[in-house]
């Protein structure tokens, strides 16, 4: 089955109506890889799609989240797409000064989500989390300059 169809096949099986629009967003997000912005699918979709806006772009991303199909993380500069990888889940360090980013370990989210649960009761929806702080470089080098 050839990655189009597969795509197309997962949207299906979500609910999600596959229109031409949502099949080229779904398949742009999933070959540009990394965590691209909603711009950066526009742009790259729509040389697929001539004539696709914006509007439909933001649309779909919106719906392919809430499907489940996309994950989303803000890194600081805005929000980021990418193909939910049901394989390799994972959660997101950004540093505020560098914009360095490290991939977490979902077992260290699940253990947080647990101790919070048993001292809360609160039950933690955390899909594609994205922390922000300072990365070691960052905070060493400030810790010399103060």
């Amino acid at each position: 089955m050839s990655c189009s169809e597969s795509l197309r096949q997962a949207m299906r099986q979500r609910g999600v109506r596959v229109t031409p629009q949502r099949a080229v967003i779904l398949e742009t997000v999933a070959h540009l890889g990394g965590h691209p912005t909603a711009s950066e699918v526009y742009r790259e979709a729509s040389r697929l799609l001539p004539g696709l806006n914006s509007a439909t772009v933001y649309r779909a991303l919106d719906s392919l989240k809430a499907a489940g199909l996309v994950d989303t993380m803000d890194r600081g500069d805005g929000v980021r797409f990418a193909l939910h990888d049901v394989d390799h889940p994972h959660h997101h360090l950004v540093c505020a000064s560098c914009g360095r980013e490290l991939e977490l370990e979902p077992r260290l989210i699940t253990e947080l989500a647990s101790r919070i649960r048993r001292r809360t009761g609160f039950r933690l929806h955390a899909g594609h989390l994205t922390l922000t702080g300072h990365c070691q470089d960052c905070s060493d080098s400030s810790e010399e300059e103060g």
